[in-house]
């Protein structure tokens, strides 16, 4: 990532209200670049309940879709359609790796007992 460059300060007079020179305030302006992060899409973690979930029920493959409408998003520069697709996507993640966990952990105990 390319550091932002440095802009001088931008000085003006300001002669007040009633126009007289003799009055005149200095008044400096700067401006400040925040660059933020992107949303995150997901993908990686969709596709991995995707592969581990996909049998049982399709929470995987709905949190799949979700995540790649999330990076078209990001590459169109929708960046609200981006975090709005990427929560929906990460919540099915939750929602389908809760489950998983759950099913997994009944199976154990079910070999167990």
């Amino acid at each position: 990532m390319k550091p932002p460059a440095y802009v001088p300060m931008q000085v003006r007079t300001y002669d007040g209200p009633s126009g007289k020179p003799g009055g005149s305030v200095l008044v400096q302006h700067t401006s400040v670049n925040v660059i933020t992060e992107p949303p995150k899409d997901h993908f990686i973690w969709s596709l991995l309940c995707f592969l581990h979930s996909h049998p049982c029920c399709c929470l995987g493959l709905a949190a799949l879709i979700y995540s790649i409408k999330a990076r078209d998003r990001k590459v169109a520069g929708d960046l609200e359609g981006t975090r709005r697709h990427g929560l929906t996507a990460r919540g099915l993640n939750i929602a389908a790796t809760v489950l998983f966990v759950i099913g997994f952990v009944i199976l154990i105990l079910i070999k167990v007992l």
